[in-house]
């Protein structure tokens, strides 16, 4: 109780969306203690940040599904582009959106001519789905976890000969990224962007494109569900973070509302 005194309040939440706080097959999907939580911290001058591999019609459309009474400041998508809301709808924070997709049509370009033979070596090994989207030039949809593992596994020895260039996971999907881009970059420019630090920044996920974020260099206070892989929890585990024994949004809503306290009743972000 004493560390909690003593640290620096929070001011910046960053949450994944799937399975951290969104349980799809739950109701609400977004739990409500979860809701008041966030709308208690913004009522104190906190912003809260949705990270997410989502682009924004799918965010939008899962957002409205939920049926939120609380709305996030901003939001990261398909772990790299920034978004804040205007009061009205969410715009892209040109700056950085505009050096992330130079940097990765730049990237892509480099890696294309090399789609078609790694396309094939997966086909012919397995039962999965290899296509192009605006937003990687390979993408990935494997039958198993288990696939998923041996393939990603391939990818990254590909990765190491192209400079840059990343392999992005979750679950049994995956993509090629510009290695300079993830959550947690994203997450830090919002933070250098709203005049913060890293300890002044909670960060809560469930899976492996989340762990860029799980990082004290990014979050100081870190938590996972009882729901994230064994990947994410010896990862939070070793950076000092909680592994919480609760499913989804409501081990997020436990971890803040400890930290809640520690808020004054004012902070001018």
């Amino acid at each position: 109780m004493e560390k909690l005194r003593m640290a620096a309040p929070i001011r910046l939440i960053s949450t994944d969306f799937d399975g951290t706080i969104f349980a799809e097959f739950e109701q609400p999907p977004v739990p409500r203690t979860l809701q008041a939580v966030l709308a208690a911290f913004q009522a104190r001058g906190a912003r809260w940040v949705i990270n997410t591999g989502r682009d924004l019609s799918s965010l939008m459309e899962a957002l409205g599904r939920a049926h939120l009474e609380v709305r996030p400041d901003y939001l990261v998508l398909v772990e790299r582009e920034l978004y804040r809301h205007d009061g009205v709808r969410y715009v892209g924070m040109e700056e950085w959106n505009r050096r992330c997709q130079a940097d990765h049509a730049e990237l892509f370009a480099r890696v294309r001519p090399e789609v078609p033979r790694l396309t094939a070596w997966v086909r012919e090994r397995f039962d999965a789905m290899v296509y192009e989207d605006a937003f990687s030039p390979f993408c990935l949809v494997a039958e198993a976890n288990g696939d998923a593992d041996v393939i990603c596994a391939y990818l990254e020895e590909v990765c190491r000969e192209i400079p840059g260039l990343s392999v992005v996971r979750n679950d049994v999907y995956a993509r090629f990224s510009h290695r300079g881009y993830s959550k947690g970059t994203a997450l830090a420019e919002l933070t250098r962007q709203l005049r913060l630090d890293a300890a002044q920044v909670f960060a809560a996920g469930d899976h492996y494109n989340d762990l860029p974020m799980l990082d004290r260099r990014v979050a100081h206070r870190l938590v996972c569900p009882a729901n994230a892989v064994a990947a994410v929890k010896s990862h939070v585990t070793a950076q000092g973070g909680e592994v919480s024994p609760l499913a989804h949004g409501s081990a997020v809503a436990a971890a803040l509302d400890r930290w809640l306290g520690t808020m004054g009743s004012n902070i001018d972000c």
